[in-house]
């Protein structure tokens, strides 16, 4: 077992006592450190951020040799954690707690997490089991000063949280699942772009993550945690074959198609793409067709009957029928307004 103690005062400092312990090198581009290790100790990488509104990313892409306990004291450094697990599983407890109150977080599980003042948070991370878990940190008296306008929108148990600001109360949120989450974390991992961009792109993507965390949140403390008879294994399923049918959007795929090829039945289909998406399966082919024709007339020399044609339509008519019902506008309205908008760059 790996023990590692951290009293920092800030994320970086934090990431350089974990360095301490398990080795490796930093390196910094544009504002993003990285923590490259490939010891007896880890492979992977633990990389962040820190935002000037008080936030903070922290990325473990890893995989851990031997069981890692991380004490850590909130004395210095105290903010608001947001977990999500995209991969893996970890576990927490307060330092007051016996061993055997860990709370574990699974795959595609949420955590919100905070100590009071001078408190001990346990971090539990399994041997060898690939890690790719997100950790937004926010400080809470610099949030409040930069972004929380309205902050009373929030249900009283979470607003109380930002708002104790002498660090006075413990809080713990386990959440349900919520591949919501892992969908822009996926989007996050894909980021090409470089320098100035590439951080500004990560910003704004750690902000719908951060709110999807207080929504998710806001809706089970009111009791509106999902309720689902389908299985993790299952839902994971649904979520692999949305990625399919994204990258085969022409391809006429029927709800009998879909079930035997994931061996789920017709009405757990239906239910898990109502939970995850919110659309029925229909819905969910239809709205992705068209989310991709926009692209297209946006972005590509097609006329709008190639788009068409391209996205598995066969009728031009309905196409430019359901287009305006969710736009506002007409395909070829659509494609004009874009070819003048770059006459007049």
């Amino acid at each position: 077992m790996i023990t590692i103690k951290v009293d920092a005062q800030d994320t970086a400092e934090s990431v350089a006592q974990l360095q301490n312990v398990l080795g490796g090198r930093i390196t910094e581009r544009w504002g993003e450190h990285v923590l490259e290790i490939d010891n007896e100790k880890a492979k992977g990488s633990i990389k962040f951020i820190t935002f000037g509104w008080g936030g903070s990313l922290l990325l473990l892409d890893i995989i851990f040799h031997d069981e890692v306990y991380i004490e850590v004291d909130t004395s210095n450094f105290n903010p608001i954690s947001f977990y999500y697990c995209l991969e893996g599983y970890c576990g927490h407890k307060f330092g007051y707690q016996p061993e055997d109150a860990i709370q574990f977080m699974e795959q595609y599980h949420s955590a919100i997490l905070t100590n009071r003042d001078g408190g001990i948070s346990d971090r539990y991370f399994p041997k060898d089991e690939k890690l790719n878990i997100s950790i937004i940190q926010v400080k809470r008296k610099q949030f409040l000063r930069k972004r929380l306008n309205q902050g009373e929108n929030l249900n009283k148990e979470l607003y109380r949280v930002f708002m104790d600001t002498d660090y006075e109360q413990v809080f713990a949120y386990f959440g349900s699942y919520n591949l919501k989450i892992a969908d822009v974390m996926a989007q996050m991992n894909k980021i090409e772009a470089k320098g100035m961009i590439r951080i500004m792109q990560i910003e704004g993507m750690v902000y719908q993550i951060l709110s999807m965390h207080m929504m998710q949140h806001n809706k089970e403390i009111n009791n509106r945690r999902p309720a689902t008879t389908l299985l993790k294994r299952e839902l994971k399923q649904i979520r692999n074959f949305a990625k399919k049918l994204d990258n085969q959007i022409a391809k006429d795929f029927t709800l009998e198609d879909i079930s035997a090829e994931t061996g789920l039945t017709q009405a757990k289909l239906q239910e898990g793409f109502k939970l995850l998406y919110n659309n029925t399966v229909t819905e969910y082919i239809r709205n992705t067709r068209l989310e991709k024709a926009r692209d297209l007339i946006a972005n590509s020399e097609m006329n709008i009957s190639e788009v068409v044609y391209s996205i598995g339509f066969t009728s031009r008519s309905y196409f430019s029928k359901i287009f305006k019902e969710k736009y506002g506008i007409s395909p070829s309205e659509f494609k004009n307004s874009k070819r003048e908008a770059v006459m007049v760059e």
